[in-house]
Parts: structure tokens; C-alpha cells; sequence
């Protein structure tokens, strides 16, 4: 909920919510697709891919959930979960249980609020993952995604130009719909331009205004409006 502004007693009663720690290793589902579910799952630690699937058992990675993302708070609403959630390396999650998510968001309207503009987060960054797959070339899609998850690492204000990203060529593959061989040589690409470079699990971005020409980067996506007049209100005060 950092992209909300709650008073400190809203922040007190989310930080005493119930939860369940959880340790889950890499390529461990933990949440199975079409699966119904009681909680939903905070991201603490580690990487996760929202994942579907096909038939014959090929992945889309439709999302990546950083830590402090709820990976499926929509499933506090629609309990059957839409895709499958894999850890993409080490992870540690804390199960929320969905009854007390609805509770607290039903006594407290700014709450219910912040959850409302992290699912609109979600369903922004998913319109633009289907621009990415669908319309952009190979080199394109990896500098978008690079550029992304640079800003979600840095809260979602500016760019991080150094950040953990444990993500495998394989898995970034399925992320933006290319082979593990087109991930690679467009990588070299990215390296070669002294655009970016991703090696042991960390993202070196060398120049970020050229990073984001050819990611055809616009942060916009990214940005929730977090000042409407109570807000303004607390703002004025600090």
C-alpha cells in the first residue's frame, strides 16, 4: 500500500492483519491455477510470476510481483484464482486470509481504496505487457522490461539504476514471449549498446534516457493518483 497515503491508525490495523509465513523455493507453485483460495499472498521477500498456461503445459508469465506486492489480492473477490503464481527464485510470502482483508477494507473506505488502486496497478501493467508481446520487437520488449521493473524497484517514484532482478533467461523468455536463444542475443544487444546489462541476478542500467528510447518507455502506467482531497488534506499537514 505504499502508493497510498493512510493515517496512522489505517497503517497500524494493516500491520496487524493475520498471517501465515510461507518459504517457497524456486519454480515451486504455490498457487495452482484455477485453484480456489482463502488468502491472498504478500510478497516478502524473492521474485513471483503470475503464470497460464496451455494445454500441452507451455507458460505465459503474465505478471512479475516484487516484494511488497499482494501477487493475487484480486482473488480477496474472486476466491478461484486467475493464473497460477511461481516462485522465480527463493521467496518468502505471508498468506493474508481473505475474510480479514474484506473486513478491514469494509470499516476503513481508505483502505479499500488503496487495495482498489493496486488492482488497477495490476490490470495497468497487464494492458502494457500486451502491447509489449503483441507489438514490439524482441529488443524492445526486454528494454521495456528492464525499464518497469527499474521504477516498481525504486517504489514507483524514479528510476533505480542498480537492482535485484533473479530472473532467469528461461523465464524472462516466458515473460515476454520469446525463446530463452531471442532473450540471449537481444540481451547482448542491450549489453553492447551500454544500454543495460543483466548478469548474476542484478540489473546494471548504464543509460537510462537510451534504455528507455528503445524500451519505448513512458513510466505513466506506473503512476497511481494518490492525492485526492483527504489526501491533499493529510499532505498539507506533514
Amino acid at each position: 500500500m505504499t502508493r497510498s497515503i493512510l493515517t496512522e491508525e489505517e497503517q497500524q490495523v494493516v500491520l496487524r492483519l493475520p498471517t501465515h509465513a510461507m518459504q517457497v523455493q524456486s519454480r515451486q507453485d504455490f498457487v495452482l491455477m484455477n485453484e480456489e483460495a482463502t488468502y491472498s499472498c504478500l510478497i516478502v521477500s524473492g521474485l513471483v510470476g503470475r503464470f497460464g498456461q496451455t494445454v500441452d503445459g507451455s507458460r505465459q508469465i503474465t505478471a512479475l510481483h516484487i516484494p511488497g506486492d499482494m501477487a493475487d489480492l484480486h482473488s480477496a473477490v474472486r476466491p478461484i484464482g486467475v493464473g497460477g503464481l511461481m516462485a522465480l527464485c527463493p521467496t518468502t510470502v505471508l498468506r493474508v486470509p481473505h475474510d480479514a482483508i474484506r473486513a478491514l477494507a469494509a470499516r476503513y473506505p481508505a483502505i479499500a481504496e488503496a487495495l482498489w488502486r493496486d488492482c488497477m496497478l495490476d490490470a495497468a501493467i497487464l494492458m502494457e505487457w500486451v502491447v509489449d508481446v503483441g507489438r514490439r520487437n524482441s529488443q524492445t520488449r526486454l528494454a521495456h522490461v528492464l525499464c518497469e521493473m527499474s521504477i516498481r524497484a525504486g517504489g514507483g517514484r524514479e528510476a533505480t539504476l542498480d537492482y535485484a532482478f533473479p530472473i532467469t533467461q528461461e523465464h524472462l523468455g516466458d515473460a515476454a514471449g520469446l525463446t530463452p536463444v531471442h532473450v540471449n542475443r537481444s540481451l547482448k544487444i542491450l549489453r553492447e549498446q551500454e544500454l543495460a546489462t543483466l548478469k548474476g541476478g542484478r540489473v546494471r542500467i548504464h543509460d537510462w534516457e537510451a534504455l528507455a528510447s528503445a524500451g519505448e518507455f513512458d513510466a505513466s502506467y506506473l503512476v497511481a493518483d494518490t492525492a485526492p482531497a483527504r489526501q491533499k488534506r493529510l499532505l498539507a499537514t506533514i
